[in-house]
């Protein structure tokens, strides 16, 4: 079987329901949960099929992603105005959002922000690598949290300004200190220190698209 066609395991932990609304939903996804349906005819278990398969949320449609890995908040859309408008914000930079890492080693600064172009490692995909040549922008703004001298690792509050695949997971291993359970960009067994990738998305803000006020909504981190 070709290696893009692999098997997804089940996820069993639930979709919840974060904050409701009849045109769209703010939804907590679990870490292991594909957001859309995989290749592979078994894979179609995903967070757009159980939403669409509630009676409540038939039409739900997605309008951004998280990594299979990455748990966290989401948002999907409900109506066909509600996806238009809010792919708007995003496709605008309208939407704020942050993440929670923990990442191997001691981070010496307290804050910073990396900025390196990314482009797709056809090679060895599905990772990215850093291109200056002909990469896309992409800017992560973080902050420290916390250290664990014990454990050697850092707690990171990370703020991507750009929406890149794999940003978050490629800035951070050239910041030096890869994202624990990453098996894709990793260093010195940084993978194994984890029994998922410690990533996760904390906070989305976004502007409804019926009222036009400021909404946020948190996922609360398992980690």
């Amino acid at each position: 079987m070709p290696k893009d066609y692999h098997l997804v395991p089940f996820c069993p932990e639930p979709v919840r329901i974060v904050k409701p609304n009849k045109n769209y939903l703010l939804v907590h996804k679990p870490a292991g949960l594909l957001t859309i349906p995989g290749r592979h005819e078994e894979n179609k278990d995903c967070l757009i099929t159980r939403l669409q398969n509630h009676p409540k949320s038939q039409t739900a449609t997605v309008v951004h992603r998280l990594d299979m890995a990455t748990s966290g908040i989401m948002v999907v859309a409900l109506t066909k105005a509600a996806h238009r408008d809010i792919s708007k914000q995003f496709e605008l930079r309208q939407t704020e959002k942050h993440y929670i890492a923990v990442v191997d080693g001691l981070v010496k600064e307290d804050e910073g922000t990396i900025d390196k172009p990314m482009i797709a490692d056809w090679p060895n995909r599905p990772k990215q690598k850093i291109c200056y040549d002909t990469g896309k922008t992409a800017v992560t703004e973080w902050q420290v949290l916390s250290r664990n001298l014990k454990e050697q690792t850092t707690r990171l509050k990370l703020k991507p300004i750009t929406g890149r695949s794999h940003q978050l997971r490629l800035h951070c291993f050239e910041l030096g200190h890869p994202i624990l359970g990453c098996h894709l960009y990793s260093i010195n067994g940084s993978e194994k220190k984890a029994n998922r990738l410690l990533l996760h998305a904390e906070q989305l803000s976004l502007t409804d698209p019926k009222s036009g006020q400021p909404i946020t909504a948190n996922a609360v981190c398992s980690f």
